[in-house]
């Protein structure tokens, strides 16, 4: 009688003189399967939330002698997968489908752009100011790019002495996916750039009037695009775009210059 009035009591059943305990171990099975998918929720959140780092120990490659993996920090991804709406843009990168490998330089490089002055082809731009390119934030977020004029301009970071450069990496916009048009980046001693190192060019027609390039046009990600600038000279450094494939207008969220 105990028994029959105990709600929580197990069920037994008996067949073939076994009794089987149903109820109870059913709400257990229950419980647990519940457990683990609010735990890998709650780890999926906390991951999400966490900033996305390039490192080499992730990926297992080791870094050559006496170098070291780029101190990337990438902002949050802004969309997924490989978008469908670019048509008719030639030469276009297919995209890797993972993670960037990591990129060597030697030990202790720094970004050197980091809070350094700029200056530009439209020194008053429809949105943002200049100074926003190289305050730090890499997000795409409304408040955190730059808005240029239509069609070709240019920005020119001054890092204020001569330095090694080994890599840069910049952003134009990663809200959305786009292709910016006639990027050209190029590195000199002279404010006036009347001598120049080229480190990228995909102005295919020369509409920039800086030569013909012949690099790829990408599409933009959070990973922005990454340059190795195989260890250039120099104190200035010069982005050209021509707009983009979603309107005549050129933006930067941010550019970074590494080197020591």
């Amino acid at each position: 009688m105990k028994q029959l009035l105990n709600e929580n009591a197990p069920s037994r059943v008996s067949i073939g003189g076994t009794v089987i305990i149903k109820k109870n171990q059913m709400v257990k099975t229950d419980l647990k399967s519940k457990a683990q998918v609010c735990c890998a929720l709650v780890l999926f959140l906390l991951l999400s939330m966490l900033p996305v780092t390039s490192m080499a120990g992730e990926t297992g490659i080791k870094a050559p002698a006496g170098m070291a993996a780029l101190p990337l920090k990438l902002p949050k991804p802004m969309f997924v997968g490989t978008p469908q709406n670019i048509k008719g843009v030639k030469q276009l990168e297919k995209p890797l489908g993972k993670p960037r490998p990591p990129m060597f330089a030697p030990k202790g490089v720094k970004n050197l752009a980091l809070g350094k002055k700029i200056s530009g082809s439209d020194e008053e731009p429809i949105m943002g100011e200049l100074k926003m390119i190289t305050d730090g934030d890499r997000e795409a977020a409304d408040g955190s790019y730059v808005e240029l004029g239509p069609f070709t301009q240019q920005i020119t970071i001054d890092l204020e002495a001569e330095y090694d450069i080994y890599a840069m990496v910049f952003w134009h916009y990663h809200k959305q996916a786009r292709v910016y048009f006639d990027v050209i980046v190029q590195v000199s001693n002279d404010p006036e750039f009347k001598k120049s190192t080229t480190i990228y060019n995909n102005d295919h027609d020369n509409s920039a009037e800086q030569g013909v390039g012949k690099d790829n046009h990408y599409v933009e990600t959070s990973e922005g695009r990454l340059l190795d600038a195989k260890g250039v000279r120099g104190r200035y450094v010069r982005l050209y775009s021509g707009g983009n494939n979603a309107s005549d207008l050129n933006h930067y969220i941010e550019v970074e210059v590494y080197g020591k």
